[in-house]
């Protein structure tokens, strides 16, 4: 879609609390764009900084009646409103005003900048936020969007000054070719998203079309896996992150030296892997957003790597009645690090129940492929049974998955 930016004046997302678009909302600000928004709940971590910057958000339990959008320039929506709201989208198309979905309009505000977009089924999220560190410390100034909150920075937006831009390019509904990169990366391909694919082939040729959007690709990186730093953050899968990275520092004729450095100062970003303290008892405490069964591995493998004796264990949010379904067998199969798995229901976000799978089928399929495995009927019950397990200092313990798992934790450890 062409659109002129310096015609919007005016821009109200829909979903504004959402990691991703409530980076776009900082972009916008950024522009000296004016925005507002709605929401169904306060997520301080990403709404909070937005109100502070005199940004209007209506929340959803506020609404009396039927909801009419505001005045508008540009109306953009979170893919999930689709599920949650979808009578607030309609409301904005009926104004004949433009109405787009974050990937859509990301794309139109990414026409400006030579963009590096970052594609893969993993390691989307840490690569980005790797490469960011490496521009900056190359004094190269860019801008950033990346669906998590760097370390360093604390924020998922970056306004630079420079004609670079980097953002996370995500392959869900084929969103990623709404870029046309100037470095296009992919770290991976597996089979993700059959609510959107047919199948491996389906995924691989949206790829290829991403790809072929590109000026200057990447899709093989392994030789630069020997020029990785010493990291800190663990795991094989980092190390392959690193490695895509030094790759863009070739592509960018960035000096490796350069590139090794900001690699080894490389502190994550929230919730992939990320360690939130140890408990008065001694257990240490994680939270990470693996949601596929690949990811489950390479996260459990690296905590075992830094925790080879204690006992690792996991409370998992299976994320998608279709995705469970999809990849059923592989899910059971991916805890074999773990000692202990906790199942939650299922998060289903953007889908309607599907009575043919549940956790507690998965979790009679952890339990045959070896694990000791128990799912937890609600959250509540959750909370009561990690309270019972009186976690000390041989403990790890990882709340896992794209939803709310997270809450468990917070709810019950205070942690330091």
């Amino acid at each position: 879609m062409n659109l002129d930016l310096s015609k919007i004046k005016k821009i109200f997302f829909i979903g504004i609390g959402g990691i991703g678009i409530s980076a776009l909302a900082k972009f916008a600000l950024a522009k000296g764009m004016e925005v507002s928004g709605i929401n169904d709940e306060d997520t301080p971590d990403t709404i909070r900084p937005l109100q502070a910057h005199g940004v209007y958000v209506i929340f959803q339990k506020d609404v009396k009646g039927v909801f009419e959008v505001p005045e508008a320039d540009l109306y953009v929506y979170s893919d999930a409103w689709l599920y949650r709201g979808p009578e607030i989208i309609e409301s904005a198309r009926k104004t004949g005003k433009p109405t787009l979905s974050y990937f859509e309009a990301l794309g139109i505000f990414a026409k400006d900048y030579k963009v590096i977009a970052v594609a893969g089924t993993h390691g989307k999220t840490t690569t980005t936020a790797m490469i960011a560190d490496m521009l900056i410390e190359m004094g190269m100034d860019p801008t950033v969007v990346v669906g998590s909150f760097m370390n360093k920075s604390l924020s998922n937006f970056r306004k630079g000054k420079s004609e670079y831009f980097i953002v996370e390019a995500d392959e869900y509904n084929r969103h990623f070719l709404n870029f046309f990169p100037f470095v296009g990366l992919v770290t991976n391909v597996e089979a993700d998203h059959l609510d959107c694919y047919k199948d491996l082939a389906d995924i691989q040729k949206a790829f290829d079309k991403f790809l072929s959007q590109c000026e200057h690709t990447i899709t093989e990186y392994s030789q630069y896996i020997s020029k990785v730093p010493e990291l800190a953050v663990p795991g094989e899968h980092n190390r392959m992150n690193a490695a895509a990275t030094l790759a863009v520092a070739d592509m960018l004729n960035i000096p490796q030296e350069v590139a090794q450095k900001s690699l080894s100062q490389f502190s994550g970003t929230a919730r992939r892997l990320e360690k939130k303290g140890k408990t008065p008892e001694g257990a240490v405490i994680y939270d990470d957003y693996a949601h596929h069964p690949t990811e489950i591995r390479a996260s459990l493998q690296a905590l075992r790597e830094l925790y080879p004796t204690q006992k690792i264990t996991v409370l998992f949010q299976p994320h998608l009645y279709s995705r469970t379904k999809a990849l059923f067998a592989d899910f059971a199969k991916s805890f074999k690090d773990a000692d202990r798995v906790l199942l939650l229901p299922i998060y289903f976000a953007r889908e309607n129940k599907d009575e043919s799978v549940s956790s507690e089928k998965l979790v009679e399929a952890i339990c045959l492929a070896g694990n000791d495995a128990k799912a937890m009927s609600d959250f509540e019950t959750a909370e009561i049974y990690v309270k019972s397990l009186n976690l000390d200092a041989k403990d790890v313990f990882v709340t896992m998955g794209a939803g709310e798992a997270y809450k468990v934790a917070d709810n019950v450890f205070k942690v330091s």
